[in-house]
This record gives structure tokens, C-alpha cells and sequence, in this order.
């Protein structure tokens, strides 16, 4: 990962792969272990990409925090939906 493209596509794996567990309802704590053991990603880097996407899109994750806090799962197609908004707000 010595030059910047490739540190690049390497944090846009990881972000592709944190919405992936989004889809999927877990914690910050649970993708970073899932991401760990399978996709051998070190635990602080998938922490440090969350935490970016989280400072980029408050609104999104205030819901899915909120969402998990009361123990109500999202459909998939609420968190497609919300995941969808974050990638085309991201791309503005």
C-alpha cells in the first residue's frame, strides 16, 4: 500500500464491506470482529473508517444507532434505502 491509489481503494474495500455489515444490522464492535476474521482487516482500521463515515453522514447513523438501541431491525430495504442516500450524499 505504498502509494496513495492504493490506500485509497484499500479504505474504499473497507467502506464497501462496513455497508455490507450494515445490511446485515451489526454493531460497530461486530463488524470490526466479522471483518477481522474474514476479511483480515485489523480492527483499528475498519474503527477509523466507521467512525469517518459516521462524522460524514450523522443523520443515517443517529437512525441506525436509534434502530438497534430499541431493538428494532431495520427491513433490508430501509437500510438499502439509507445506505443508497449516504453513497449519493457522499458523492456530492
Amino acid at each position: 500500500m505504498g502509494d496513495s491509489s492504493s490506500s485509497a481503494s484499500y479504505i474504499h474495500m473497507v467502506q464497501h464491506l462496513i455497508e455490507k455489515c450494515l445490511i446485515f444490522h451489526m454493531t460497530k464492535e461486530e463488524c470490526m470482529e466479522a471483518l477481522s476474521k474474514h476479511a483480515n482487516i485489523k480492527p483499528v482500521i475498519t474503527s477509523t473508517v466507521w467512525n469517518e463515515l459516521e462524522k460524514e453522514n450523522k443523520e443515517f447513523f443517529e437512525a441506525y444507532v436509534e434502530s438497534k438501541s430499541k431493538d428494532k431491525r431495520m427491513s433490508e430495504e430501509e437500510t438499502n434505502e439509507m445506505i443508497q442516500k449516504m453513497i449519493s450524499d457522499s458523492s456530492k
